[in-house]
């Protein structure tokens, strides 16, 4: 048990007997490195729990913070006065319906008019978006058993189309989500519901299965918390329509939209603050390289805004110079670069898919084969020279937060030892390459197009051949590469190749939809295959009903401190069963304009690039 783990009792003992309240539990547990909605769902869940009286202090929320996203210089400006403001994203966007959408780029580009009912600050406590006051027991939003919570919309709200925002529509896109007609990448995540009643029409209640410290996971942050609008899906073809021209809350609509190339928005006149957005419109250039959009704003000027352009530290030091026309919006390290692990087979088809999930990979299939590709690739030499900002070696797939931050697992670099483990194993050389009873470990590893990448998947090629294996590299462009359309056949999410690298966002504070990523679901309904329309969060095809099990644990888990060791071992057993390999924690940000208000650009991990777009301005 780490050190935060044994902290975090002495102060749920505390709390669980008066001697501190819940707000001094939050500021206190937050000390030791638990993130603050973290805090906050173990401090509810030891009042759910545990019936000895805790010191309350009923003027005091403890599960948002008092804040909001950053508006500095907001007050006197009025709406649309600045102009069009200019976002290059070299990811280009093709999806805009987020409960549909798999990646980053369509994430991002869609959170410009689809908004969640809650949002994460850039200290990951919790803030309303479009409901008035975040759930909490103090302001009795939240059961005390768990079973339930109440989201009260904010007054007045409109959705871009002049039609008002409803519990009805609450209602409607969990049960668009949940309807497996639909093939919502989402899906996994809203399991844990039971249902929503429709109390009046800003009031839902909605129900879980079993107590649920999770409760918040589906309707908060960009990726999971996407708000549809009923009336709007009530038409034909209203899905498909909806991937090109959403109908949302936020400060923007799309007036055009060409997939993998631009999208032209303008201001959302039903937006709820008269005074917002300060920008008349936002022309998002998608396509081209990570140093392409990074010139444009950095030397030319041309854009005032790049999505995280994915740049080695060598090559932004040449474009950060001292008369750099911006610099780099502050981004902490959260996500991993990790290269994927097919554990199925891609080269044989069964039923007309490939890497069909009941064929095992006939390498990947070799616990020996998998730890030699974890031995032998030198992350710290690909951390260093091609992430930088603040990127360190891979070691787990759980991070951001310190509390569930394993100190069980290691990595090393040992060419020696991952020869050794194959040799070990039976793969033994014939030739240039190792095989075993006929089969050769050759490997298709792709990648969306990225400079960085490509130096990575380089150095990873060479790092794997030195052992004997042989290595084929591909390069695909990242609208298809992240496109998850029925009839792509490059898309991740079908997996045609042996090996993928590339980032998936943990998205949370509280990652349990992210561990669903390894978690197959009853008869294997969460992996991606051809009968959920490869909408399944298991792209990796790897099975192991131990960790499903353990999955499902965590899920409904009450006691805080066990909460914490099962993210842990869930954790390990990725880590221990080589399932993946965690090349790279990625840090670094997008690019902006000197011009912007640096302040009100910064969104922390779990939030999206453009979070805070309403907010946007200029500087003094």
């Amino acid at each position: 048990m780490n050190k935060n783990t044994v902290n975090a009792q002495e102060l749920v003992e505390q709390l669980r007997t008066g001697v501190i309240n819940r707000r001094t539990f939050i500021r206190r547990a937050s000390a030791l490195g638990l993130a603050p909605a973290l805090a906050t769902a173990v401090a509810y869940r030891v009042a759910a729990q545990d019936a000895t009286p805790v010191a309350t202090d009923a003027a005091e929320d403890v599960f948002a913070s008092d804040g909001s996203p950053s508006d500095i210089g907001t007050e006197n400006q009025t709406r649309g006065e600045g102009g069009e403001i200019r976002i290059i994203q070299y990811q280009a966007p093709t999806n805009l319906s987020a409960h549909a959408s798999t990646g980053y780029k369509d994430f991002d580009a869609a959170q410009l008019v689809v908004e969640p009912l809650l949002g994460y600050l850039s200290d990951a406590s919790l803030y309303g978006v479009l409901v008035e006051e975040v759930p909490s027991l103090e302001n009795g939003l939240l059961a005390e058993d768990g079973l339930s919570v109440t989201f009260k919309l904010k007054e007045g709200l409109l959705w871009s189309d002049g039609e008002p925002v409803t519990a009805e529509d609450i209602k409607f896109t969990v049960e668009w989500v949940l309807n497996p007609d639909n093939a919502s990448s989402s899906k996994s995540k809203y399991e844990s519901i039971s249902g929503v009643e429709v109390q009046d029409d800003l009031t839902a209640v909605v129900s879980f299965a079993a107590p649920n410290p999770f409760w918040f996971e589906p309707f908060t942050g960009y990726t999971l918390g996407s708000l549809y609008p009923k009336h709007v899906f009530e038409a034909e073809g209203a899905a498909e329509a909806f991937i090109i021209n959403p109908v949302g809350t936020g400060p923007f609509k799309v007036t055009s939209f060409t997939p993998n190339d631009e999208i032209q928005y303008e201001v959302n006149e039903n937006y709820r603050e008269a005074n917002k957005p300060f920008f008349s419109s936002v022309y998002l250039k998608g396509g081209g390289d990570g140093a392409a959009s990074a010139r444009a704003v950095l030397q030319t000027g041309e854009f005032d805004f790049a999505w995280p352009p994915g740049l080695e530290p060598d090559v932004m030091a040449s474009l950060m110079t001292a008369d750099a026309l911006g610099a780099e919006v502050p981004a902490p390290p959260v996500n991993v670069e990790r290269m994927a692990i097919n554990h199925s087979d891609p080269n044989t088809e069964v039923d007309g898919q490939v890497s069909e999930m009941n064929t095992p990979h006939p390498a990947m299939s070799d616990p020996a084969v998998r730890r030699a590709l974890n031995l032998a690739i030198n992350r710290q030499l690909i951390a260093d020279e091609f992430y930088g900002s603040g990127a360190t070696a891979g070691v787990n797939v759980v991070n951001g937060d310190p509390s569930v931050y394993s100190p069980n697992t290691s990595w090393s670099f040992d060419s020696a030892a991952a020869a050794q483990a194959l040799e070990d194993a039976g793969w033994v050389m014939d030739g240039d390459i190792r095989a075993k009873d006929g089969v050769k470990l050759d490997f298709v590893f792709a990648s969306a197009v990225s400079s960085r990448r490509q130096k990575a998947q380089s150095v990873i090629k060479q790092n794997l051949e030195d052992i004997g294996m042989r290595i084929q590299l591909e390069t695909i462009d990242s609208g298809i590469f992240f496109d998850n359309s029925v009839g792509n056949e490059q898309s991740f999410s079908k997996f045609p190749w042996d090996l993928m690298l590339y980032v998936m966002p943990q998205g949370s504070t509280r990652p349990l939809s992210y561990m669903a990523q390894w978690y197959s679901g009853p008869n294997g309904e969460n992996v991606a295959q051809e009968s959920n329309s490869w909408s399944g969060s298991n792209l990796c095809r790897w099975r192991n009903e131990e960790y499903d099990e353990l999955w499902r644990s965590t899920a409904t888990e009450t006691d805080p401190n066990a909460l914490i060791e099962k993210f842990i071992a869930l954790n390990d057993m990725i880590v221990d069963n080589d399932v993946l390999v965690p090349v790279v924690l990625v840090g670094g940000g997008s690019l902006a304009s000197n011009k912007l208000r640096m302040e009100n650009l910064i969104t922390g991990g779990f939030s999206g690039a453009y979070a805070n777009i309403a907010n946007w301005n200029l500087a003094d």
